[in-house]
């Protein structure tokens, strides 16, 4: 049976910062974000879950019902903002895929951190992404790659799941947790990936403060 490539690496003495920032628009990507963050709490980091806004049209909205009811449910989330890119030693970022890049709602979001990077606040903090699309060939592992296009600029580490978990050999995306909408809500494994992913990253952040002790 396979077995994890880093277990024990969560023993550490200072608390970790995560941030989860997804844009979701039915609640697929919410749902992986929220599973994201229990991972994090799980391995001991204080855990800030923020959605993007909308900036959909209400028309736009409207036309599909499972969207207005998402926008709904979700009209108390905290919103993402700079402070918590900055608060963060670790930052996940989730958006569903869109012609195989991520979301322009997330995107818009990346592009006011000018301030930020000009700073070198966002410098030397784990990123990590995850995604969900449509049909299984629909662009997941194109938009992760795109989103680390944006933490390169940054200069910050990237942190993948890899084949590191027995969970990744059934989830089957080294490169960040992804869902298929069209197999339903998401379900135990990739919920359990979306952990996975997050309790790495928060380990590995950990293990990188503990060096530059």
């Amino acid at each position: 049976m396979r077995t994890s490539h880093y277990d024990g690496l969560s023993r550490r003495t200072g608390m970790v910062n995560a941030t989860i920032i997804y844009y979701s628009a039915t609640g697929t990507v919410h749902a992986l974000a929220q599973a994201a963050a229990e991972g994090a709490e799980k391995a001991g980091a204080d855990v800030r879950l923020r959605k993007i806004a909308e900036t959909a049209t209400p028309e736009a909205i409207q036309a599909r019902p499972e969207w207005a009811k998402h926008v709904e449910n979700t009209a108390d989330m905290p919103v993402a903002h700079l402070d918590d890119l900055a608060w963060a030693d670790v930052v996940l970022f989730g958006t569903p895929t869109r012609f195989g890049n991520p979301a322009s709602q997330l995107r818009a979001f990346m592009e006011t951190t000018n301030v930020l990077w000009f700073q070198g606040k966002l410098a030397n903090k784990v990123y990590s992404g995850f995604t969900a699309s449509n049909t299984p060939h629909g662009g997941q592992e194109s938009t992760l790659l795109a989103l680390a296009n944006t933490f390169y600029h940054w200069g910050g580490v990237i942190v993948p799941p890899g084949y590191t978990d027995p969970i990744q050999f059934q989830s089957g995306n080294p490169y960040g947790t992804s869902h298929v909408v069209a197999d339903g809500p998401p379900g135990e494994v990739s919920l359990q990936a979306a952990r996975y992913q997050a309790r790495r990253a928060v380990d590995i952040a950990a293990a990188l403060e503990k060096g530059n002790k």
